[in-house]
C-alpha cells in the first residue's frame, strides 16, 4: 500500500503546474525555483541563475519584476515577476527555436507547454524586407537574428536566436511574460 501511494504522490506532484510563472509573488518564484531541479540557484544566486558547463556551454535564468524589451518603471507596490527568461549559449550542439520550444516543457510542465503550442505566432522576424535589405547591403548582421512572439491564453512567449554569417546559431533566449506586457513588446519588434 505505501508503494502505491508514493506512487500516487509523485503522479500529482508531475501533474501539478508550475508555481513560479509571471504574474506571481518573489516569495513565491523563489520558492518554485529552488524546487526546481532545472533552474534552482546556487548559494549566492536568487532570481538570476547562471550554470557554466565549459566556455562553450552556458545557461542563465532570469525571473524579473520587469516586462521583457524596453525597460520600463516597476509600478508602485507591484512586485510581482513580469517575465521570465532562459538564455543558452552552446557552440557543441548549437540552438534552435525547437531546443528553445522543448525548454518551456522542461522547465514550466506540462500546461504550460500546451499553452506555448496552442498559442498564436503573431510575429516572426526578419521579415523578407529584411533580408532583402541585408542582401543588398551585403550585411548579414540585419537578418542574422530570427524570432518568434507568440499570445497564449495564460501567457506570452518571446523567442530569439541570432545566426552566425554562416548561418548557424550558438545562442538563443527564450522570454515567458505577462499578457498585458505583450503589446509593449510588440511595438519594439516592429522594424525587425
Amino acid at each position: 500500500m505505501r508503494k502505491i501511494g508514493g506512487i500516487l504522490s509523485g503522479i500529482l506532484l508531475m501533474a501539478t503546474p508550475a508555481q513560479a510563472i509571471p504574474g506571481q509573488t518573489l516569495d513565491e518564484a523563489a520558492v518554485w525555483m529552488k524546487s526546481n531541479s532545472t533552474v534552482r540557484p546556487s548559494q549566492n544566486e536568487k532570481f538570476l541563475v547562471r550554470r557554466v558547463n565549459s566556455s562553450a556551454q552556458q545557461f542563465t535564468f532570469n525571473a524579473s519584476l520587469y516586462p521583457p524589451g524596453r525597460m520600463t518603471r516597476i509600478a508602485p507596490g507591484r512586485r510581482i515577476i513580469r517575465s521570465e527568461t532562459l538564455s543558452l549559449f552552446d557552440i557543441r550542439n548549437g540552438v534552435t527555436i525547437a531546443r528553445l520550444r522543448e525548454s518551456v516543457r522542461s522547465i514550466y510542465g506540462v500546461e504550460i507547454a500546451r499553452d506555448f503550442e496552442r498559442a498564436k505566432i503573431i510575429k516572426t522576424y526578419p521579415t523578407d524586407s529584411r533580408i532583402q535589405e541585408a542582401v543588398q547591403k551585403q550585411n548579414a548582421q540585419l537578418a542574422a537574428l530570427q524570432g518568434e512572439l507568440r499570445q497564449g491564453e495564460q501567457f506570452a512567449y518571446w523567442l530569439e536566436i541570432a545566426q552566425t554569417d554562416q548561418g548557424e546559431a550558438y545562442s538563443g533566449q527564450l522570454t515567458v511574460f505577462l499578457l498585458d506586457d505583450l503589446e509593449k513588446l510588440r511595438s519594439e519588434l516592429a522594424n525587425r
